[in-house]
Protein backbone atom coordinates (compact mmCIF):
# COMPACT_ATOMS: atom_id res chain seq x y z
CA UNK A 1 0.00 0.00 0.00
CA UNK A 2 2.74 2.48 0.90
CA UNK A 3 4.52 1.50 -2.30
CA UNK A 4 1.43 2.41 -4.34
CA UNK A 5 1.12 5.69 -2.44
CA UNK A 6 4.79 6.50 -3.07
CA UNK A 7 4.45 5.69 -6.75
CA UNK A 8 1.37 7.89 -7.14
CA UNK A 9 2.92 10.76 -5.17
CA UNK A 10 6.14 10.61 -7.21
CA UNK A 11 4.10 10.66 -10.42
CA UNK A 12 2.02 13.65 -9.33
CA UNK A 13 5.05 15.62 -8.11
CA UNK A 14 6.88 14.89 -11.38
CA UNK A 15 3.77 15.98 -13.29
CA UNK A 16 3.69 19.28 -11.37
CA UNK A 17 7.38 19.94 -12.04
CA UNK A 18 6.90 19.37 -15.78
CA UNK A 19 3.88 21.69 -15.70
CA UNK A 20 5.95 24.40 -14.02
CA UNK A 21 8.50 24.12 -16.83
CA UNK A 22 5.72 24.44 -19.40
CA UNK A 23 4.33 27.44 -17.51
CA UNK A 24 7.75 29.14 -17.46
CA UNK A 25 8.21 28.57 -21.19
CA UNK A 26 4.70 29.89 -21.89
CA UNK A 27 5.27 32.93 -19.64
CA UNK A 28 8.36 33.80 -21.64
CA UNK A 29 6.39 33.50 -24.88
CA UNK A 30 3.49 35.64 -23.60
CA UNK A 31 5.84 38.34 -22.31
CA UNK A 32 7.66 38.35 -25.66
CA UNK A 33 4.31 39.14 -27.31
CA UNK A 34 3.64 42.07 -24.96
CA UNK A 35 1.67 40.12 -22.35
CA UNK A 36 1.78 40.83 -18.66
CA UNK A 37 1.00 39.05 -15.40
CA UNK A 38 -1.79 40.00 -13.00
CA UNK A 39 -2.31 38.67 -9.49
CA UNK A 40 1.35 38.03 -8.80
CA UNK A 41 0.81 39.09 -5.20
CA UNK A 42 -1.48 36.12 -4.44
CA UNK A 43 0.42 33.48 -6.44
CA UNK A 44 2.67 32.69 -3.46
CA UNK A 45 -0.44 31.61 -1.53
CA UNK A 46 -1.41 29.22 -4.30
CA UNK A 47 2.08 27.72 -4.25
CA UNK A 48 1.96 27.48 -0.45
CA UNK A 49 -1.46 25.80 -0.54
CA UNK A 50 -0.21 23.12 -2.93
CA UNK A 51 3.04 22.58 -1.04
CA UNK A 52 1.15 22.18 2.25
CA UNK A 53 -1.36 19.90 0.53
CA UNK A 54 1.40 17.46 -0.42
CA UNK A 55 2.92 17.64 3.07
CA UNK A 56 -0.46 17.10 4.72
CA UNK A 57 -1.25 14.18 2.45
CA UNK A 58 2.14 12.64 3.12
CA UNK A 59 1.85 13.02 6.89
CA UNK A 60 -1.75 11.84 7.06
CA UNK A 61 -1.11 8.74 4.94
CA UNK A 62 2.33 7.78 6.27
CA UNK A 63 1.20 8.62 9.82
CA UNK A 64 -1.18 5.68 9.62
CA UNK A 65 1.88 3.48 9.10
CA UNK A 66 1.41 -0.25 8.93
CA UNK A 67 -2.27 0.12 9.81
CA UNK A 68 -2.84 1.84 6.49
CA UNK A 69 -4.92 -0.15 4.06
CA UNK A 70 -6.52 1.10 0.90
CA UNK A 71 -10.25 1.50 1.42
CA UNK A 72 -12.36 -1.00 -0.50
CA UNK A 73 -13.67 1.87 -2.62
CA UNK A 74 -10.25 3.41 -3.42
CA UNK A 75 -10.62 2.76 -7.16
CA UNK A 76 -13.58 5.16 -7.45
CA UNK A 77 -11.79 8.36 -6.36
CA UNK A 78 -8.58 7.23 -8.05
CA UNK A 79 -10.37 6.63 -11.36
CA UNK A 80 -12.04 10.02 -11.11
CA UNK A 81 -8.63 11.54 -10.31
CA UNK A 82 -7.21 9.97 -13.49
CA UNK A 83 -10.14 11.30 -15.52
CA UNK A 84 -9.41 14.75 -14.07
CA UNK A 85 -5.84 14.39 -15.37
CA UNK A 86 -7.27 13.89 -18.85
CA UNK A 87 -9.27 17.09 -18.41
CA UNK A 88 -6.09 18.85 -17.20
CA UNK A 89 -4.24 17.95 -20.40
CA UNK A 90 -7.23 18.91 -22.52
CA UNK A 91 -7.05 22.34 -20.83
CA UNK A 92 -3.31 22.63 -21.44
CA UNK A 93 -3.67 21.56 -25.07
CA UNK A 94 -6.63 23.88 -25.66
CA UNK A 95 -4.82 26.93 -24.29
CA UNK A 96 -1.53 26.05 -25.97
CA UNK A 97 1.12 28.69 -25.33
CA UNK A 98 -1.39 30.69 -23.28
CA UNK A 99 -1.73 28.00 -20.56
CA UNK A 100 -0.06 28.92 -17.29
CA UNK A 101 -0.23 28.44 -13.54
CA UNK A 102 -0.22 32.23 -13.26
CA UNK A 103 -2.62 34.76 -14.75
CA UNK A 104 -1.23 36.31 -17.92
CA UNK A 105 -3.01 38.78 -20.14
CA UNK A 106 -2.13 39.05 -23.81
CA UNK A 107 -3.50 42.42 -24.97
CA UNK A 108 -5.75 42.22 -28.00
CA UNK A 109 -6.34 38.50 -27.63
CA UNK A 110 -9.80 37.22 -26.76
CA UNK A 111 -10.22 34.48 -24.14
CA UNK A 112 -9.90 30.96 -25.55
CA UNK A 113 -13.27 29.35 -26.29
CA UNK A 114 -12.19 25.91 -27.57
CA UNK A 115 -11.80 22.56 -25.86
CA UNK A 116 -13.34 22.43 -22.38
CA UNK A 117 -13.49 26.24 -22.39
CA UNK A 118 -16.50 25.94 -24.73
CA UNK A 119 -18.46 24.46 -21.84
CA UNK A 120 -17.12 26.11 -18.67
CA UNK A 121 -15.01 29.19 -18.06
CA UNK A 122 -12.43 27.76 -15.68
CA UNK A 123 -12.06 24.00 -16.29
CA UNK A 124 -8.49 23.93 -14.99
CA UNK A 125 -9.71 25.20 -11.61
CA UNK A 126 -12.28 22.40 -11.63
CA UNK A 127 -9.43 19.93 -12.19
CA UNK A 128 -7.44 21.32 -9.27
CA UNK A 129 -10.50 21.20 -7.02
CA UNK A 130 -11.16 17.59 -7.98
CA UNK A 131 -7.54 16.61 -7.37
CA UNK A 132 -7.44 18.14 -3.91
CA UNK A 133 -10.52 16.11 -3.01
CA UNK A 134 -9.99 12.83 -4.87
CA UNK A 135 -6.29 12.11 -4.38
CA UNK A 136 -6.52 12.17 -0.57
CA UNK A 137 -9.76 10.18 -0.60
CA UNK A 138 -8.00 7.46 -2.59
CA UNK A 139 -5.79 6.91 0.46
CA UNK A 140 -8.41 7.61 3.19
CA UNK A 141 -6.85 10.98 4.01
CA UNK A 142 -10.19 12.59 4.76
CA UNK A 143 -8.81 15.48 6.84
CA UNK A 144 -6.50 16.55 4.01
CA UNK A 145 -9.30 16.21 1.45
CA UNK A 146 -11.69 18.38 3.44
CA UNK A 147 -9.23 21.01 4.68
CA UNK A 148 -7.55 21.66 1.34
CA UNK A 149 -10.76 21.48 -0.66
CA UNK A 150 -12.19 24.23 1.55
CA UNK A 151 -9.00 26.34 1.46
CA UNK A 152 -8.77 25.99 -2.30
CA UNK A 153 -12.44 26.91 -2.77
CA UNK A 154 -11.93 30.03 -0.67
CA UNK A 155 -8.78 31.02 -2.58
CA UNK A 156 -10.38 30.41 -5.97
CA UNK A 157 -13.76 31.98 -5.27
CA UNK A 158 -12.63 34.98 -3.22
CA UNK A 159 -9.34 35.87 -4.92
CA UNK A 160 -8.20 34.00 -8.02
CA UNK A 161 -11.31 33.77 -10.21
CA UNK A 162 -12.52 37.33 -9.49
CA UNK A 163 -9.03 38.66 -10.30
CA UNK A 164 -8.87 36.65 -13.52
CA UNK A 165 -12.37 37.66 -14.57
CA UNK A 166 -11.69 41.34 -13.90
CA UNK A 167 -8.39 41.17 -15.76
CA UNK A 168 -9.65 39.35 -18.81
CA UNK A 169 -13.11 40.79 -19.21
CA UNK A 170 -12.89 44.26 -17.65
CA UNK A 171 -9.37 45.28 -18.63
CA UNK A 172 -8.26 45.41 -14.98
CA UNK A 173 -4.48 45.53 -14.64
CA UNK A 174 -2.48 44.68 -11.50
CA UNK A 175 1.26 43.96 -11.35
Amino acid sequence: MLLFFGFVMAGVVLQRLVELLIAMRNAHYIRSKGGYEVGASHYKYIVLLHFLFFLSLLFEVVGKGSAMVLPSWWAIPFSLFLIAQGLRYWCIRSLGKRWNTRIFILPGEAPIKRGPYRFIRHPNYLVVSLELLLLPLTFSAVATALAFSLLNAWLLLRIRIPMEEASIYDGHRES
